[in-house]
């Protein structure tokens, strides 16, 4: 569906159904670089069992208009803007690694708009090398080729996929490709500059699952506990999955999501 947040332009996913916001909602945050497509393997999963899903891209990635957002706390109101103009009053957080910065500070700044926040592959802060920045900015191409190398554990590296035909690396280069120039530099940085993690995390009081990856190189398995450590609620853990958990081991993840719902 398409919309106006903010005065511009914005598309969010539906999983292919016809959405309620008086439902029971689910919303999707994607992470640096990514759009809705990145939780395909999830909105289409749950919006087919009765969930009302809606996955939106922020401004400048996938189908959305807009110039990219530049910190956390931005993005953050961002999405309590997109709420309001899908009357939404509340709904169920579900954020993948920059996504989970994001959830953070709505749970804790806005908490009578979330009910419940399932934390993928994130942390309570996510520094990112200066040299990754510098190429995003740079050599975008090149940038993008270094997170799927990085981010993807070895199912992706082999092109594993249960989707037949699919690679989980390419996919993921292409998806990131479909972005506006400079989205992912401008969500690098939001990632470097975010320092309220830890505050965020302990005004944050509503239920909670982390789900943690044992091959994640992005946000390692104990920058991953140390933030079930700050929250409590479930932990789940999934030792054989990169960063790109959502993509790479989709059926853990919705699992150990379907449990949580």
């Amino acid at each position: 569906m398409k919309l106006k947040v903010n005065c511009e332009e914005t598309f969010a996913s539906t999983g292919g159904r016809a959405f309620d916001p008086s439902g029971d909602v689910v919303l999707f945050i994607h992470g640096s670089g990514q759009s809705h497509l990145g939780f395909m393997l999830q909105h289409r999963f749950f919006a087919n069992r009765g969930w009302q899903c809606v996955t939106p891209d922020m401004p400048g990635h996938g189908l959305s208009q807009g110039d990219p957002l530049q910190t956390i706390e931005e993005m953050a109101d961002w999405y309590i803007a997109f709420m309001k103009a899908a009357d939404i009053s509340t709904a169920t957080l579900v954020g993948h690694s920059m996504g989970g910065l994001i959830e953070l500070e709505l749970a804790s700044r806005y908490p009578d708009s979330v009910s419940k926040a399932a934390f993928i592959s994130t942390a309570l802060s996510i520094p990112v090398a200066d040299t990754l920045v510098d190429l995003a900015a740079t050599k975008e191409s090149a940038a993008i080729a270094a997170m799927m190398d990085w981010g993807h554990g070895p199912t992706g590296h082999v092109h594993e996929h249960t989707l037949p035909g699919t690679s989980h690396m390419l996919y993921g280069s292409r998806l990131m490709a479909g972005n506006a120039v400079g989205a992912l530099h401008s969500d690098l940085k939001a990632c470097n500059l975010y320092i309220n993690g830890p505050a965020a995390a302990a005004q944050t009081k509503c239920h909670t699952l982390t789900i943690v990856c044992g091959q994640d190189r992005m946000t390692p398995r104990k920058t991953g506990l140390a933030l079930y450590d700050a929250l409590g609620g479930i932990l789940v853990e999934i030792p054989h999955s990169g960063h790109m958990s959502i993509t790479e081991q989709h059926f853990d993840v919705n699992k150990a999501l379907r449990a949580f719902l």
